[in-house]
């Protein structure tokens, strides 16, 4: 029996790197060695819970910790949080900067990794044609990366040391049952609430239950199918009509959207904070940093103009069926795990999980927040 192959991983306390984590370990042909900040924390111990973890403590804005967590790997999973760096900074250390920086893609491959998969988002920006009004910086650095990186793979200097892949989520439909999210549900009335400017839009939401089991087809079919391949994820696009319908059916409780204006939710959902920098690490003073209002105004724009599969968020779900069989297809079959799992957990239904008092965590950005780590 061969040895398994380990696979580095940047993100990995993240939302989605905990499923990868997972799936990698759970498989028995992997191993993974993570860069974090914290060993102690209860993000970094759930991902020891599914097997031994190798460490390297240390940040993706360093060199050293980048080399040290690429060296001697075969593969790489690499997912920055852009709300850390600001749109710029990502650019900065997903390609190259300038005197001695160089990117987590250049250094994986000097280091000697195979097999390197980009976590990605939609470059929205370029897919409406490059229309400043969908601009919005979160998403489109992810993106542009993605495509830089997919077209190095084409290079036969690069494909004969190292091969890429990307991987493309949309929001993540737990974001609706969490706490400092874009929707947070509320309880009003007794009808479960959620307010969401999105008109005659739709979302296609990405279940973070899959996610792991996506990248892990990308790893297992490296030199094969997944070389240069951009794979995308998503349940379903997601109208907010539809969510409330599905949740009043699995919880038994009155639910409604509110169809609100996008200023006013913007101010209402994120108040003094929405005028600065959506990355809290982004230079105020730096022209190129955008605002939570900024970057939101045009975030949500993306996905009123995504309705029915045909706007500016497309997916290929014919594709998603042949890589994932048992991938979660419809809000509903969503709602009805997601509520059996919180019942088996001690978690309490969903209805009892979208109380205020209740609310959790879905983001590491939020919850370091709330915990004083940023």
């Amino acid at each position: 029996m061969s040895s398994p192959r380990l696979v580095a991983i940047i993100g990995a306390t993240g939302a989605q790197g905990i499923p990868v984590v997972r799936e990698l370990l759970q498989s028995g042909n992997y191993a993974v060695r993570v860069l974090t900040r914290d060993t102690n924390s209860d993000r970094f111990k759930e991902l020891q819970s599914y097997g031994p973890v190798e460490s390297v403590i240390g940040t993706f804005a360093s060199e050293e910790s980048l080399r040290a967590t690429f060296r001697g790997a075969w593969g790489a999973f690499v997912n920055i949080d852009g709300f850390n760096s600001g749109e710029k900074t990502e650019i900065f250390w997903t390609i190259r900067g300038t005197f001695f920086l160089c990117s987590a893609w250049e250094l994986a491959l000097e280091e000697g990794v195979e097999f390197y998969v980009h976590g990605n988002i939609d470059y929205a920006y370029k897919k409406s044609g490059f229309r400043p009004e969908f601009h919005c910086g979160h998403i489109d650095a992810k993106g542009r990366m993605a495509d830089w990186i997919l077209a190095q793979d084409k290079e036969a200097a690069v494909r004969s040391r190292m091969r890429s892949a990307v991987f493309t989520t949309g929001p993540y439909i737990e974001m609706t049952i969490g706490r400092a999210t874009p929707f947070p549900p509320s309880v009003e009335d007794g009808v479960a609430t959620w307010r969401a400017p999105l008109a005659d839009g739709a979302v296609p939401f990405t279940a973070l239950d899959d996610v792991g089991v996506y990248v892990m087809w990308l790893f297992d079919h490296a030199g094969g199918e997944a070389d240069g391949l951009e794979l995308q994820a998503s349940i379903a696009h997601v109208t907010f009509d539809e969510y409330a319908r599905a949740f009043e059916k699995v919880v038994g409780k009155p639910a409604r959207w509110i169809d609100v204006d996008l200023e006013e939710h913007l101010g209402n959902n994120w108040g003094a904070r929405a005028d600065s920098p959506a990355g809290y690490n982004a230079d105020p003073n730096d022209p190129a940093t955008m605002t939570i209002r900024q970057n939101f105004r045009a975030w949500f724009r993306v996905y009123q103009n995504s309705g029915g599969n045909k706007g500016i968020v497309q997916r290929d779900y014919a594709l998603m069926d042949r890589v994932f069989p048992g991938r979660i297809r419809s809000v509903g079959e969503w709602l009805r795990r997601e509520n059996e799992n919180g019942l088996e957990k001690g978690l309490g239904s969903l209805w009892d999980r979208i109380q205020p008092e209740n609310l959790g965590h879905v983001l590491k950005l939020s919850e370091d927040q709330r915990q004083g780590k940023l």
